[in-house]
């Protein structure tokens, strides 16, 4: 039996992450196996179009997703992290990581053949120096899945050029978050991700056993700004959020700007494009999907009639 005639299970399916490996795994051929909290909802449905096969699994629930892995060969899996959009308001570190551990534990209950798993970049700076919370998180549940001594490819993208698209970054005609307005930061699109996972599967012997950091382009914030503004035809200016603003609001979150201003991400831009020599740069990313997206936000935000 060739790879592609066997199933990959998709943990996560209608979020970011899993849209991607979903699409990215069926146009190369794979049959999929979406699972879904709600597989009646509107992204599950455009799922079951494209040709997914959806199927209802909780990551809470650990007896519903070893039942939606049996008789898969692949497992991709990602879990949100605190703050990311669809979450419950009380959703903790915690519960990610709980999550994650049920992901591995079903797909070793079930026998997958090579289980891939998003992380995040740096993660594995955990064990030389303090951390954002979210790098820990994923760096419990990566340690998690090598305890169970799954056939495992992890891949720790930076920050995504979709957090620029909705009101996280996008507030009264300003690009505005905690990063300071001269320091780099390296990102990548999250359709990336989903290539490279692919690729992944349709190469488990070379994959499986590899940690790999990815990052497509590396800005400064005053650069992302202008180059949305370039892309759209309009003054964009950056406006940096004072970190004691943020610091009143979520230490966690404070520090995780300090940390990106400070010491932040350090993946290999060349060593990426090697994998994938498709990867976007931002540029490219605006031109495909990104400036699409972030016009049809900034509509949606203005007031009627104007």
């Amino acid at each position: 039996m060739k790879l592609t005639e066997k199933i990959v299970v998709v943990a996560g399916a209608t979020g970011l992450q899993g849209r991607a490996v979903t699409h990215h795994l069926l146009r190369d051929g794979w049959q999929v196996r979406a699972l879904t909290r709600d597989p009646n909802g509107a992204p599950a449905e455009a799922l079951a179009r494209a040709g997914a096969q959806v199927v209802r699994a909780q990551m809470e629930d650990a007896d519903s997703l070893t039942a939606a892995a049996e008789g898969a060969w692949g497992l991709f899996s990602v879990q949100p992290t605190v703050g990311s959009p669809g979450t419950a308001p009380d959703f903790t570190a915690e519960d990610e990581v709980r999550w994650g551990v049920n992901v591995a534990e079903a797909a070793r209950a079930a026998g997958i053949g090579h289980f891939v798993f998003t992380s995040v970049a740096e993660a594995d700076r955990h064990l030389e120096e303090k951390v954002p919370v979210n790098l820990v998180s994923k760096w419990r549940i990566e340690q998690h899945i090598a305890s169970l001594g799954l056939p495992v490819t992890i891949l720790r993208p930076v920050s995504f050029m979709e957090n620029f698209t909705g009101g996280y970054a996008l507030r009264n005609g300003n690009l505005s978050t905690g990063l300071a307005p001269e320091v780099p930061q390296q990102i990548m699109a999250v359709d990336d991700v989903g290539a490279v996972a692919a690729l992944a599967f349709s190469r488990p012997t070379e994959w499986i056993g590899r940690q790999v950091s990815l990052a497509g382009d590396e800005l400064t914030p005053v650069q992302i700004a202008a180059a949305i503004g370039k892309s759209l035809g309009i003054p964009l200016p950056y406006v940096q959020i004072p970190i004691e603003t943020i610091r009143a609001l979520s230490e966690d979150f404070a520090y995780a700007n300090e940390w990106l201003n400070t010491l932040g991400y350090r993946a290999d831009i060349p060593a990426t494009r090697r994998i994938h020599p498709a990867a976007m740069d931002f540029d490219t990313w605006l031109e495909r999907t990104g400036a699409s997206q972030i016009a049809a936000f900034l509509d949606s935000t203005r007031p009627a009639g104007t």
